[in-house]
């Protein structure tokens, strides 16, 4: 394992004790809207130090970006993190949550770790290796037809403002394909593509640490990612698609078709 790979799962695993920990006194959680529809708990907070504590230690001079704490330090190595994505989730006791932890050098993704908790699936990946789960190499599905396939998704609960946009969307792909699912953790459903649980996934509005260490395991394990232009500014545009090469296609093809122009590529 890579060094910088082996740094990240090692901080996951510690946010990981302190969120398995906490899941078992949900009653105790102190819990803030830091915006409508979006909860932060003193374990994200945790959760965050303990990762950043780890990296520290291990790497001083990297920069981080971090869902709590923000942006700090000056590299062109950065660290993504998102302590635990699908808070909402873990406030009601739902198992549906991770830790995301990627790192980019000079903008590009090198390294990626998600790891649910719960269920206890550690998926990595490196750029040019492939990815795994629980070290077991994973890989996008097979399915060709988009009327056998089933997509992830999420709300644009943090940018309403795109609701219609992603309504006539997701009225088009319901009719068209197998199914689509909104479990509620982004980085997981990145995941889940990834070794073929779901055949591709899209949404509006993600934050750079929902969505950094979920694209890299996307691709290494022989999928696509882009933006809603087919590009690949989805880190700043918080617009993505992905999928097996088969259903990625003619699910960006729909996406673009609704997105409308109140929505930027």
């Amino acid at each position: 394992m890579h060094p910088t790979l082996n740094i990240a799962v090692k901080a996951a695993r510690r946010a990981g004790t302190i969120i398995n920990r906490a899941a078992l006194d949900l009653d105790l959680l102190e819990v803030r809207a830091k915006t409508q529809n979006d909860f932060v708990t003193e374990v994200d907070r945790a959760a965050e130090e303990a990762i950043i504590e780890v990296i520290r230690e291990a790497y001083p001079d990297h920069a981080i970006l971090a869902e709590e704490s923000g942006e700090d330090g000056q590299s062109e190595f950065q660290w993504i993190i998102d302590p635990l994505d699908g808070t909402t989730n873990f406030i009601h006791g739902m198992p549906q949550y991770a830790v995301s932890i990627a790192l980019a050098q000079k903008g590009v993704l090198q390294q990626a770790v998600i790891y649910d908790t719960s269920r206890n699936e550690l998926f990595t990946a490196t750029r040019g290796r492939g990815a795994f789960l629980n070290d077991r190499r994973i890989r996008v599905s097979k399915r060709a037809r988009m009327n056998e396939a089933l997509l992830g998704t999420g709300f644009p609960f943090k940018q309403l403002q795109h609701v219609d946009a992603y309504l006539g969307m997701f009225r088009e792909l319901t009719e068209k394909t197998a199914g689509l699912r909104r479990p509620g953790a982004a980085s997981l459903d990145l995941a889940y593509v990834a070794c073929g649980r779901f055949d591709g996934f899209f949404e509006i509005g993600l934050s750079p640490w929902d969505m950094a260490a979920g694209a890299l395991l996307v691709s290494e394990a022989g999928g696509l990612v882009s933006d809603f232009g087919g590009e690949a500014d989805y880190l700043k545009t918080g617009n993505l698609v992905a999928g097996s090469p088969k259903i990625f296609a003619p699910l960006l093809q729909i996406v673009q078709a609704h997105k409308g122009i109140d929505l930027p590529a």
